[in-house]
């Protein structure tokens, strides 16, 4: 989820070697984009709204991602374990 323009949880552990569906609700009236160029993704997610993002199969380790338009408060990542 999107809060505040902050990911909450800001950590997400996956399986590794699994593709993954990953639902993002976006709680702030604004749009915030979630960007990642180690996962190859991008989705603009318009305010009070969700998207679903599908990521892997994902080798063993650590892919950050953020908001390109709140870069310096909306980080996080992803684990592939």
């Amino acid at each position: 989820m999107i809060r505040d323009h902050l990911f909450e949880p800001s950590e997400l552990t996956v399986p590794a070697n699994t593709r993954v569906k990953l639902v993002v609700r976006n709680e702030d009236p604004t749009p915030e984009e979630f960007e990642s160029y180690e996962l190859n993704r991008e989705k603009v997610i318009l305010g009070g709204r969700k998207a679903v993002i599908f990521i892997g199969p994902l080798t063993p380790g650590t892919y950050p991602f953020f908001g390109e338009f709140n870069p310096l408060t909306a980080q996080g990542r992803v684990i592939a374990e």
